[in-house]
């Protein structure tokens, strides 16, 4: 699997099946077909899902519109959760089964070790999956840089390898590249999918301290208190939109892609898939990118979450 088989945006599923309020909305099923077919006409064919994603509805409602909209035409990633281990017996291959009944599918495009707890005995345990095809190729997210070496190590010796790494990356959070995880992928061939590239809505322009997250959602206890000194990066984001003629958000992710990362892009709503596909055709200008990076710095926040691993 390697960055020219896939699309330059992957669409996210996290808040699919949003069934605990944490973005603050009840999202149905139903309401998400027109959005997984503007996605197919884009060519935004990469679907990220997991296992804890509203534990499984997620992919119970990606893989049921993948079947309906074609399976070879789409690519679907999801995930085995270790904090989850126990309710599968502490079984990849379990966990693996339960995805694939729950999505109507026979093989999954790429699976991920979702972080790295127990991560190299569970690493160990995709390989029978790779070698069924239940399984297609390998990923390793909210590792840092000696856990993936670890886990390559693990599936090489076995024949196999990891193909993509996924961890948090934002103009807020740029630990992938400072600790050389981003080169090391770019030198190896593994592909770099950065999530939360909007920081859950912080970065999109629509919230600041005026004009605050859902009440009630996790999101808003997180990112509520922050939002005051986000006003410089804010700024200036507004000021790169407007002179290429977008929005906020498609700034945020234009940076990523211009760092050789592969977002993935959380969609709930028609107009996010087409302002993703003509995000991939956006290009930065090395001054816009460096005055980002600079305000964002400037406002002192830097955001890692509490499942994340240190990544220096």
């Amino acid at each position: 699997m390697g960055q020219n088989n896939l699309p330059k945006i992957a669409m996210g599923a996290w808040a699919w099946g949003d069934t605990d309020g944490y973005f603050g909305n009840m999202m149905a099923s139903e309401q998400f077909r027109p959005v997984f077919r503007k996605a197919l006409e884009k060519g935004l064919n990469l679907w990220d899902t997991a296992t804890a994603y509203s534990n499984g509805e997620s992919e119970r409602i990606v893989g049921a519109l993948a079947n309906d909209f074609g399976r070879e035409n789409v690519i679907i990633s999801t995930k085995f959760t270790p904090q989850m281990a126990a309710m599968y017996g502490n079984s990849v291959e379990n966990m693996c089964d339960a995805s694939l009944k729950r999505m109507g599918l026979d093989y999954i495009d790429i699976y991920w070790i979702h972080n790295p707890i127990g991560a190299p005995e569970y690493t160990k345990k995709l390989i029978p999956l790779l070698k069924a095809d239940k399984v297609k190729s390998v990923g390793v997210s909210n590792h840092n840089l000696a856990q993936i070496k670890e886990a390559d190590e693990i599936l090489r010796a076995a024949g196999y390898r990891v193909s993509a790494v996924q961890n948090h990356f934002s103009l807020l959070n740029r630990s992938s590249e400072s600790s050389g995880i981003i080169d090391y992928c770019k030198k190896n061939d593994i592909v770099f999918f950065g999530y939360m590239l909007l920081e859950q809505g912080a970065l999109t322009g629509r919230y600041d301290s005026a004009h605050p997250f859902p009440a009630g959602s996790a999101r808003a206890q997180v990112f509520g208190p922050i939002l005051g000194k986000l006003d410089g990066i804010l700024a200036r984001l507004r000021e790169v939109a407007s002179s290429h003629g977008v929005s906020v958000s498609q700034i945020a992710e234009a940076y990523a892609i211009a760092k050789g990362v592969l977002p993935i892009v959380g969609v709930t709503k028609e107009y996010q898939v087409e302002e993703a596909a003509k995000t991939t055709e956006l290009a930065l200008l090395a001054e816009e990118i460096s005055s980002l990076e600079a305000a964002a710095d400037k406002s002192g926040v830097t955001s890692v979450q509490f499942w994340e691993s240190k990544m220096e």
